[in-house]
């Protein structure tokens, strides 16, 4: 999935593979090139999506992994 638009365009790759035990890897990749002012504020916006990435995946990895009603 990709953007162009905005200051911060954007490539996010996810990838599945198939684990031991049954389990699924799930590896996430996000890749882009700030431009203008948008350079500055770069290295904080890569620790903000870092962070919010890994947020979201604990709470998709809770969702997945409960038991079922």
């Amino acid at each position: 999935m990709s953007t162009a638009e905005g200051p911060f365009p954007m490539e996010t790759t996810y990838s599945w593979a198939d684990a031991p035990g049954g389990g699924t890897t799930m590896t996430l990749r996000n890749r882009g090139e700030p431009s203008g002012f948008s350079r500055v504020g770069a290295p904080m916006m890569a620790t903000a999506m870092r962070r919010a990435n890994r947020k979201d995946l604990e709470r998709l990895k809770a969702i997945l992994e409960a038991p079922r009603a």
